[in-house]
């Protein structure tokens, strides 16, 4: 087949042609004129369109936000025992009830015998207000501490209108109840003070809407120094075992009695049996009947999502709904976890952090009694194949009205990436942004600063500590130090909702919030845990595009209960509490 010969035109028809299309422009621009000037809407909706979204840009403030002391230790003295790999938490907390999220950090531990620095657990830092922070560590009693420290997880269990902490370890777990601002260590005599085992991620959530928060705790392998296993690489160097060369540990499952105790459920309640060496674990309603579901990521082992009967038990379904293991059918490295809606479809994704030459797990509910493996459909996996994620979450970075993905990577240790082309020990953090329908794109290049820094991340946070609309990030390293990443978004328009539970836990949380502009819906869950070891902010923060009002906002509570409002304008922080039709606008001062 021969192609057609191209058209020839006379240079006096071009500058016809020219000719009409510049008429043309000249009218269209006198046409929109008249719009703008006649139709107010039209009007609108013409320089909405014309608009250019802020660029997206964060900034290290670590050192002028007074948090440069803390430096996390994972104990290691040239043994590599096997703990050593795995870093700590961090968290964003409210623990002086001032509306000011304040920031809670693991600092790790040592071995007794060996370590001869002192490693202390926890840092607590106090919000001035103002972009700083004061270390309040002793202050609220949070000095005693000496364990070797992982996770944390933050909230009113007992009902009393104060932010309480649990603390997950090497050895015991720690239960610390706020008395108005100051912390008392209570494991034993809440009955979750009994076990020794190795314990990573936790969640509080009301199980059974009792209005009392139950308390799932991840739990990761059998190990003790006199256990630590040999291997080598080359026969010769010790170096940091697999995670498969470990016996799993079944995860732990705490139902709250209502007077302060809790008692152990976990086989009651459907958690048992298990593979254990679970790592992350975020609360979802993936098939929407109201009632908290978890999903769980388990390193080495097949994920686990854990659907609630509607009567305080839990039935296993990842397997049979397919969001258990990778595209090809293997267990992968899972390590942080999250869960949210983004896209248009209503139901949630799961996204799951995994080994290096392990895409990121994401798994979209089809609605149908399924789960859909997007990982490559999302266009996350291929460019995340390289990197290993620990922390990770969603979260509105630009304010678009869709959820973005945070990822924070760093490898286990400098030897495993010897001889692996692309793969190196420190690895950039990975912001995607979503386009609306779950497909997303790398922002690094975009956004650049921060983000091309190369680092060993672990715990990973999300939460406005300067009350600016945005949503600012917390990260910290495995043996290094802890970073904050302001959000600069100059324009904006938002909408952060905050709720206090009266028929339901004071917390509000297992709360669903859904905000409407235009037609869109944002939703958002009220949650502790997700990410890996963290604890981020608990208010539902939304960003609103160019909207400058929310058609609707409404709440259904754990109790049942159901508040719905209309026409809220931006740019605000509102307080609703359970069964009242108010809604108090709080301010910054």
């Amino acid at each position: 087949m021969t192609s057609a010969k191209p058209k020839q035109f006379h240079p006096f028809q071009i500058l016809i042609y020219q000719g009409i299309n510049l008429l043309m422009l000249i009218l269209l621009i006198n046409n929109i004129a008249c719009i703008k000037e006649k139709d107010p809407v039209a009007k609108e909706i013409l320089e909405t369109y014309q608009s250019v979204p802020a660029k997206l840009n964060f900034s290290e403030v670590t050192k002028e936000a007074g948090l440069i002391n803390f430096s996390h230790d994972n104990g290691s003295f040239g043994k590599m025992w096997f703990p050593e790999q795995m870093g700590s938490g961090c968290g964003f907390i409210d623990y002086n009830d001032d509306g000011w999220v304040d920031i809670l950090l693991v600092g790790g531990g040592g071995w007794a015998g060996h370590t001869k620095r002192d490693v202390k657990t926890l840092w607590l830092y106090k919000n001035n207000k103002n972009g700083t922070f004061t270390e309040a560590t002793e202050e609220a009693g949070l000095g005693f501490i000496n364990t070797y420290g992982l996770g944390i997880v933050s909230a009113d269990y007992d009902n009393d209108g104060d932010q309480d902490i649990y603390l997950t370890s090497l050895e015991k777990n720690i239960l610390l109840n706020n008395d108005d601002g100051v912390y008392k260590d209570v494991s034993q005599r809440s009955g979750l003070g009994n076990r020794i085992e190795w314990s990573s991620s936790a969640i509080f959530f009301d199980a059974d809407k009792d209005g009392w928060l139950d308390l799932y705790v991840g739990n990761y392998a059998i190990w003790s120094p006199a256990g630590d296993l040999w291997c080598s690489l080359d026969n010769k160097t010790k170096v940091y075992c697999p995670p498969e060369m470990y016996e799993g540990i079944p995860s732990r499952f705490y139902h709250n009695n209502g007077d302060g105790t809790f008692s152990d459920h976990t086989k009651i309640a459907g958690f048992i049996p298990a593979p254990g060496k679970s790592l992350g674990v975020v609360q979802l309603d993936y098939n929407n009947d109201g009632w908290p579901d978890l999903a769980v990521a388990n390193d080495g082992e097949r994920d686990l999502l854990y659907q609630n009967n509607g009567d305080g038990t839990f039935a296993e379904k990842g397997t049979k709904l397919g969001m258990a293991y990778g595209e090809n059918g293997e267990a992968r490295a899972g390590m942080g976890i999250d869960a949210g809606i983004v896209d248009s479809s209503g139901h949630p994704s799961i996204f799951v952090g995994n080994f290096s030459s392990e895409m990121i797990g994401v798994y979209r509910y089809s609605g149908k009694g399924w789960f859909n493996d997007r990982s490559a459909l999302s266009k996350i996996g291929r460019t995340s194949y390289l990197s290993l994620t620990f922390g990770l979450f969603l979260f509105d970075a630009d304010l678009d009205t869709d959820l973005d993905l945070f990822v924070g990577n760093g490898h286990v240790y400098p030897l495993r990436t010897k001889d692996q082309e692309g793969i190196t020990y420190r690895q950039e953090s990975q912001l995607f942004t979503n386009d609306g329908s779950g497909v997303f794109a790398n922002a690094n290049q975009m956004v650049a600063g921060v983000l091309n820094n190369k680092m060993v991340v672990r715990g990973a946070a999300v939460g406005d500590y300067d009350r600016d609309g945005d949503l600012d990030i917390l990260l910290t390293e495995n043996n290094g130090p802890v970073h904050l990443w302001r959000n600069n978004i100059e324009e904006k328009s938002f909408l952060r909702v905050i709720l206090d539970g009266e028929t339901s836990n004071k917390d509000a949380l297992g709360a669903r919030v859904v905000v409407a502009v235009d037609g869109h819906k944002m939703h958002r869950i009220i949650r502790t845990g997700s990410s890996y070891l963290s604890q981020s902010e608990r208010t539902a923060s939304f960003g609103l595009g160019y909207h400058t009002m929310v058609d609707s906002l409404s709440i259904f509570w754990p109790s049942g209960k159901r508040n719905t409002f209309k026409k809220i304008k931006n740019n605000r922080e509102i307080l609703i509490i359970e069964g009242s039709n108010l809604i108090e606008e709080l301010s910054r001062d």
